[in-house]
């Protein structure tokens, strides 16, 4: 995620005054551009839209070399989950005149002669600030809502993900007018540089901490947010299962991007009594995809940077290692690994873990594994494994969560008809097809009176009123 050490007062460095400086221009050009009108029109935003697609499609290769460069991601994991955003521009090119059309609605009796409607609006001007684990697609998914919508927007990408930063920049610059669409690179001074300009909307990815620290910014401005966090996800299994396929699911959900992934599983509440068998399906599961050497799989992702290696590996003696445990630190590989007879009150257990680790808790009442959910703050992500109906709505009936995903993990982030975002700490506010449009339009609600007719009740004097008002009400 982005990250916003402390530095030096602006004053007194001169790359947090360039900084500044840049960002002021671009945001006084966009300021401009957007007061054209340009962006109103279906025809500009559709066309920007294509613009996109195309840009995507012909920077491919140099897409999935960044991606490859940053986080060593295998080629058809991260065209599936970096590439695949052209999936989300296909959708808005095609919904999007029914997503602009305004809506008429209902006007009550006592309005007569009226008709009302409610009319999506652009924001502005936007900010977008992506993290690094999936430092391609968790830029462009938003932006492609902020076109839609018909905004200009300024981008600031991960330093901590810098080649992919690079492409996104190159792109951007090579699809779009900088007055329209811009992006910015850098680290602390940059991102502190663009949280200190007032936006129409501040969209953020990344980790709870940062979230707060954009938020404050945001405040400054009483600019609106949307914030997209993490947490601790759980994965509840129930014995009433299909013990291979939940094994598999499991398993892929936390593993890819070697568990870089903010909805990931991030622990698993398992009924003791389908444990064993659970864990020995997993076990074959993970040789399955990576083979029984994992640092030798071209289809297995490595850790961002040293800093997050080391933070990881120190959950490593948190519990038995029942699969993985080894590590590289030249090659910042961390094995997929699966800790069981964790306590509860270990570090692995209080923090979002984000790497490839996957503690085990046993339970023997779903009355436990909820008391432990919600005993933490409410997550990004929650699974459940069970064919139970009565299981499954027990479960959601007495938890909160960003979203759900039954009998599976990861999966429903792929349906943008299912609006994604978190919940109390996880996050404020959602996107993902029309909600990505939603969240960076104004809906403004207009009323059309007539002069042809005029209700005198509720004018002065009010003498003898009252009563038709109280019936009207009543």
């Amino acid at each position: 995620m982005v990250q916003f050490a402390s530095s030096p007062n602006s004053q007194d460095n001169p790359a947090a005054l360039q900084s500044s400086t840049a960002i002021r221009d671009i945001l006084r050009q966009q300021r401009a551009f957007f007061e054209t009108g340009k962006t109103q029109s279906y025809e500009f935003r559709l066309a920007q839209l294509k613009a996109l697609k195309q840009a995507v499609l012909d920077h491919q290769t140099e897409i999935l070399a960044a991606l490859k460069a940053d986080l060593s991601k295998p080629e058809l994991e991260a065209y599936l989950t970096e590439i695949w955003v052209i999936k989300e521009i296909n959708e808005a090119i095609k919904q999007l005149r029914s997503w602009m059309k305004p809506k008429s609605v209902p006007v009550p009796l006592e309005q007569f002669p009226a008709k009302a409607r409610i009319c999506p609006e652009p924001l502005g001007v936007v900010l977008i600030i992506g993290p690094w684990n999936y430092p391609f697609q968790l830029m462009i998914s938003p932006l492609i809502g902020a076109i839609a919508a018909g905004n200009c927007a300024l981008l600031k990408p991960s330093e901590i993900a810098p080649h992919t930063s690079r492409i996104v920049a190159s792109l951007i610059s090579k699809t779009f007018d900088p007055g329209y669409i811009s992006v910015v690179e850098g680290g602390v001074e940059v991102s502190q540089a663009v949280l200190a300009e007032k936006f129409d909307h501040i969209f953020f990815t990344g980790g709870t901490a940062i979230g707060k620290i954009v938020m404050a910014a945001a405040a400054q401005h009483l600019t609106p947010v949307t914030l997209e966090l993490g947490g601790k996800s759980p994965c509840i299994v129930d014995t009433e299962i299909q013990v291979e396929y939940a094994a598999k699911r499991i398993v892929w959900g936390k593993f890819i991007n070697a568990g870089q992934t903010c909805i990931a599983p991030d622990y698993m509440l398992v009924d003791r009594r389908i444990k064993p068998a659970l864990l020995e399906a997993m076990k074959t599961a993970v040789q399955e995809f990576y083979g029984e050497d994992p640092a030798q799989s071209p289809d297995y992702a490595r850790i961002v940077s040293d800093r997050h290696f080391n933070r990881l590996i120190q959950f490593l003696h948190e519990g038995q290692v029942f699969v993985g445990g080894t590590h590289n630190a030249a090659d910042r590989y961390i094995a997929p690994t699966i800790l069981d007879q964790v306590p509860l009150n270990a570090a692995v257990m209080q923090e979002e873990i984000f790497g490839p680790i996957l503690p085990i808790i046993e339970y023997e009442q779903i009355a436990e594994a909820i008391a432990l959910i919600k005993s933490k703050s409410k997550p990004l992500a929650l699974y459940i494994f069970s064919r139970d109906p009565q299981f499954q709505d027990r479960i959601l009936q007495q938890t909160s969560s960003g979203g759900v995903c039954i009998n599976d993990t990861i999966m429903h982030i792929a349906t943008s008809s299912l609006p994604f975002g978190g919940v109390g700490e996880s996050g404020i506010g959602s996107y993902h097809g029309k909600a990505s449009f939603d969240t960076f339009s104004h809906y403004r609600s207009i009323m059309v009176k007539n002069f042809w007719f005029d209700v005198k009740l509720r004018y002065a004097p009010y003498a003898g009123k009252l009563g038709l008002f109280k019936r009207i009400i009543g």
